[in-house]
């Protein structure tokens, strides 16, 4: 695991909590840096509002920061395995596939060739030409993981996604991202399990109140987060000038 394949660098970002012209930004990340390396699996912990899924945004591309630098090699491309995907609710499975897996970088011809996977892993084919907006929402969760699944990205981005859906296809699912992380995929897991985080991941990043507060080995990193313990209240975010 010597090839940096992304990396951040003082990286910031901040958002207005109310959305009026008065109001002041505050950071929700602040001068965080780290490499991810190619095959491994980083694991991200923190307390809720501590800033994992702004990260995951920014690792995914979907936001740019306001301050640092971000490092992608060449040509690598990253997957947000989420299951709110942005859903036109008129368009059918298909139709939607279609234009989620070629936003993920796959060519027209690519992405119909990928339908029948999407379709089999997701057990729906026979909904598929149907309007998403008629699924169900076990079914649309179905969907959503199935595209992601099929997208094979360099870097998947999994956002404490270990298991959607019924019972059947939570087993399905979770063993497919099982199989994902103790592969060569590099892969970015935002969980609060510690049992998950220790069993899968090579590092774990600790994020708190939107800094990196610890970056070390799985083992070392679960035994100084058990022992803090979480109950402590987390500070407000620091206000832009």
């Amino acid at each position: 695991m010597n090839e940096v394949v992304l990396s951040f660098e003082k990286v910031a970002i901040a958002f207005k909590r109310k959305k009026n012209f008065f109001s002041a930004k505050q950071y929700i990340l602040n001068d965080i840096s780290f490499n991810l390396y190619r095959g491994e699996t980083l694991g991200v912990i923190g307390r809720n509002g501590a800033g994992k899924s702004t990260l995951l945004k920014l690792l995914s591309d979907i936001i740019r920061p306001d301050k640092g630098r971000i490092y992608r090699a060449p040509n690598t491309t990253c997957q947000l395995l989420s299951l709110s995907l942005g859903f036109n609710k008129n368009l059918s499975g298909y139709e939607n596939s279609i234009m989620a897996l070629v936003t993920q970088g796959k060519s027209i011809k690519e992405a119909k060739r990928l339908i029948p996977a999407v379709a089999k892993f997701g057990g729906i084919k026979h909904i598929m030409h149907q309007p998403v907006g008629t699924y169900s929402a076990g079914e649309r969760a179905r969907l959503s993981f199935s595209i992601a699944i099929n997208t094979s990205p360099d870097i998947l981005l999994l956002d404490e996604i270990l298991g959607v859906g019924d019972k059947e296809f939570r087993k399905q699912s979770s063993q497919e991202l099982k199989r994902r992380i103790n592969s060569n995929q590099t892969v970015v897991l935002v969980s609060h399990s510690i049992s998950t985080l220790q069993k899968h991941c090579n590092r774990i990043l600790w994020i708190e109140n939107g800094s990196v507060h610890m970056l070390d080995k799985a083992d070392k990193v679960v035994r100084e987060y058990s022992a803090m313990g979480t109950n402590t209240p987390i500070a407000d975010k620091v206000e832009l000038p």
